[in-house]
């Protein structure tokens, strides 16, 4: 009975309360006439749901999202194929994908004509502004009767997920110094002056020139020993994101927070167009896709990283570097609130990079109790020798990109 009465529609409650109403009147005032109605009415509900019941439904679903990975503000589409290789008809059949608030609507279709063994596809597009990773399913098959007094729901098939990226603005070329590393036998000066010092060498092999040879190490061992082929150098880029919640202003997608994830992707995917090696920083460390990380990061994966990216309970930003990976080349610093213990940090970071540049949020903008109170938010990092300009919630990003490659190096000397 609980069943029955938790499968009955609004409708079918209403038949189900007038046929009972019928019956106990008919009673009291003693017409039998009304007693045959109210029984019939009382009747349709559970005759409904007699024949529901015995339309056991059991398609199955597959489910392909394309892309998976996706820019917040591009469209995705979903593609449901739904199949069922029973022998009798299952008539109309409505079927509803269950979907995130952020990624729209409900996405419902009505199958029709489904007479033994069938197979149906459908799509439908979904569109987010907001960077996360979603669930999307399962389908939510719904059987009912011509009536439309009895309605049962069934989950049926798995679910997927699709990453919705965070914003990325096109940047304009600045000249950026620095950054280059070689690989493997970097050192083209100290092959030409025949020096001995940290030098990758092998044994000669017929055909080698012999303009390769090296003499002190082949006196050394004995035997004819040749340089190794220079490798190419490579532009290395650590783009470090301040994500911790000290440093940041506002709640949801109009925080502080969200332009700097913008601006950390923006900044990624730039250096990484212009030839850059990129590994990306956060407050907890080299990031990943799955957490904390070692190596340098494709766009995609760094994306990936920034769409699951939340705020740090750190309260300083003594990240750890990952070796020569930093040492020497260039730093972009998206940073928010300068905080007091931040000195040690940044000029530690200055150190050892060959050129620091930093995009500072003016984070007092994003404080309602705030808003329109201005300053030089970038002037603490400035006097740091950092190329620093600051960011507010109404300046473009490409103009304040544009502005830090004009910006001069202010403050001390590196210490």
């Amino acid at each position: 009975m609980r069943r029955l009465l938790s499968s009955l529609t609004l409708r079918g409650r209403a038949f189900l309360a007038a046929g009972l109403t019928a019956v106990v009147c008919a009673l009291g005032f003693g017409q039998p006439a009304l007693i045959r109605v109210g029984v019939l009415v009382l009747a349709l509900p559970l005759l409904a749901s007699l024949v529901v019941s015995r339309r056991k439904h059991d398609p199955t679903v597959s489910r392909t999202v394309w892309p998976r990975l996706l820019r917040a503000g591009e469209t995705a589409r979903i593609d449901l194929t739904i199949a069922s290789d029973r022998k009798r008809s299952d008539g109309a059949l409505l079927v509803e994908d269950t979907l995130p608030y952020a990624l729209g609507g409900r996405a419902r279709f009505v199958l029709q004509g489904l007479g033994g063994a069938w197979e149906r596809t459908v799509s439908y597009p979904v569109r987010s502004d907001i960077r996360g990773r979603y669930v999307v399913g399962p389908v939510v098959a719904r059987l009912a009767d011509p009536f439309g007094l009895v309605e049962r729901r069934r989950s049926i098939g798995g679910t997927a997920q699709l990453t919705v990226t965070p914003r990325v603005v096109p940047l304009p070329s600045i000249p950026l110094a620095g950054g280059w590393q070689g690989a493997g036998e970097h050192r083209p000066q100290a092959f030409a002056s025949g020096s001995a010092e940290d030098v990758s060498v092998r044994e000669y092999r017929r055909g080698d020139d012999l303009r390769r040879v090296h003499w002190r190490s082949s006196a050394r061992v004995g035997e004819l020993m040749v340089r190794r082929e220079e490798q190419p150098w490579e532009a290395h880029a650590t783009v470090l994101l301040d994500n911790r919640r000290l440093a940041h202003r506002g709640h949801g997608p109009a925080s502080s927070l969200e332009a700097a994830v913008v601006a950390a992707a923006s900044v990624t995917i730039h250096l990484e167009q212009h030839g850059y090696a990129v590994q990306l920083c956060t407050a907890d460390g080299i990031a990943g896709v799955d957490g904390i990380g070692r190596g340098a990061l494709g766009s995609e994966r760094a994306l990936e990283c920034l769409a699951v990216l939340d705020m740090s309970h750190r309260s300083t930003l003594d990240v750890t570097w990952s070796g020569e990976q930093a040492r020497g080349g260039v730093v972009v610093a998206v940073l928010g609130g300068f905080l007091a213990d931040d000195n040690s940090a940044l000029r530690r970071i200055r150190h050892d990079a060959g050129t620091a540049l930093a995009l500072v949020l003016d984070v007092d903008q994003w404080s309602p109790s705030r808003e329109g109170l201005g300053g030089n938010a970038a002037a603490p990092v400035t006097a740091l020798a950092w190329r620093a300009t600051g960011l507010g919630p109404r300046d473009h990003l490409d103009r304040a990109w544009r502005e830090l490659g004009r910006a001069p190096v202010r403050g001390g000397a590196r210490s």
